[in-house]
């Protein structure tokens, strides 16, 4: 890509990858056909439809249309092999609802993005407590049981993988559950929006606490994906990085507030609209301290992003990173293009620089891709960003996208 052009037009958030994954593993929860609507064309999507696949379940995705449909078998499979976990941490979600549905699941330990530790005490203890035998055997995680019980669970961080493999245990175990210190995330508001269309019953939605009454069977359903907050928050520091204007068709403003309100601090100008929002920017941005916490704090998956601004903005500004801690490997990435970035545990002290020098540099998880690609947009010269099949495992799309709003940038295949 070659960097200086202001970014305008329109582009259309997909539904949410943090999302989508897990409403596919949850239609393994019923007998029959879910159909899933505003499904991203990611990689990640790919990879859970083979894992389904491989359950026993027979996946159609219509790619242009935006939609899976999944035909799950009375007894689904329950070995979910290393070969596909080890590209997808998300994998681990099949781990809930198998042992709620046929009493037993042979989950490979999973890999992931490179960006640290995110440890599985919380699934295992959370389902020991439901009355599942869980053991770990040659890099496999093996959870069985005749019947899951309800029992009260308190989580000691609210861990959206854990509440949502929990949750999706609950709704088919005998008995009243409750998951306190649970998620909060719209992502978990969705899957419990789809688990009660499917007969479900859950009780403090959006809440710390999840409350659920166990019921004997669900039934399948068709789901629209929640809009992906996270593509729809990078757009708009795109259009803050590069002076822009753009507007973020069917992003919901009232999941991204705190970032939001970081633009505004930069400089930004932002507009709600009826489904979506605009974000407009005419001036070199100032430089914002941000602090990642669970939401509805700062979101992580936004955080390279925003240190990529901050490289190019007025003044300095302090990042602590508290979720993940190798979230700021990208930033030695980041400063072969000229950013002054120095990190010290997990925190990260970004001085911003009028101008980027372009430079190949390499893309190490989904996020860092992305911030990768904005700090290309606004540097002199070429840059050109390598192993972009981890931008695939998040972004649809995503080089057309920039590309429709006026980006000098080609993907050109190994």
């Amino acid at each position: 890509m070659v960097g200086g052009n202001r970014l305008v037009g329109t582009v259309r958030v997909p539904g949410a990858k943090n999302s989508i994954l897990k409403l596919m593993a949850a239609s393994l929860l019923a007998e029959g056909s879910t159909t899933l609507t505003e499904v991203p064309d990611i990689l990640d999507v790919t990879i859970m439809a083979e894992l389904l696949r491989r359950l026993g379940c027979e996946v159609n995705q219509d790619v242009s249309g935006g939609t899976v449909r999944i035909d799950v078998p009375d007894k689904p499979g329950h070995q979910a092999d290393y070969d596909l976990v080890r590209k997808m941490r998300a994998s681990i979600c099949v781990l809930g609802p198998l042992v709620a549905r046929v009493g037993e699941a042979d989950v490979a330990l999973p890999g992931g993005d490179a960006i640290g530790s995110r440890g599985l005490d919380m699934h295992v203890n959370g389902l020991t407590r439901l009355g599942a035998e869980v053991t770990s055997e040659h890099g496999f995680l093996i959870a069985k049981a005749a019947q899951l019980h309800g029992a009260k669970i308190w989580l000691d961080f609210p861990s959206v993988g854990a509440t949502e493999n929990l949750l999706m245990a609950a709704v088919l175990a005998k008995g009243t559950t409750v998951i306190d210190n649970a998620a909060r995330e719209p992502e978990i508001v969705d899957i419990c929006q789809m688990l009660v269309a499917m007969g479900a019953t859950i009780e403090g939605i959006g809440s710390s606490t999840l409350e659920i009454e166990g019921v004997e069977a669900l039934q399948p359903v068709t789901h629209r994906t929640v809009p992906d907050r996270i593509v729809a928050g990078t757009w708009a520091v795109a259009a803050v990085m590069t002076q822009g204007d753009i507007t973020i068709d069917q992003g919901d403003p009232g999941h991204l507030e705190i970032a939001l309100d970081k633009l505004v601090g930069c400089g930004a100008m932002i507009e709600e609209l009826p489904v979506g929002f605009r974000v407009s920017m005419d001036r070199r941005p100032k430089a914002v301290d941000i602090v990642t916490l669970p939401y509805p704090g700062f979101p992580t998956d936004l955080q390279p992003q925003f240190i990529a601004l901050n490289a190019i903005s007025e003044g300095a500004a302090m990042v602590t990173e508290n979720l993940f801690e190798a979230r700021f490997r990208f930033v030695h990435e980041l400063g072969r293009l000229g950013a002054d970035v120095h990190t010290d545990g997990h925190h990260a002290l970004v001085r911003g620089r009028s101008r980027l020098s372009g430079a190949p540099v390499e893309a190490t998880d989904v996020r860092a891709g992305a911030g990768l690609v904005l700090a290309g947009l606004v540097a002199d010269g070429t840059t050109t960003v390598h192993e972009v099949h981890h931008i695939d495992r998040g972004y649809s799309g995503f080089v057309e996208s920039l590309q429709a709003l006026s980006a000098d940038i080609t993907r050109v295949d190994d």
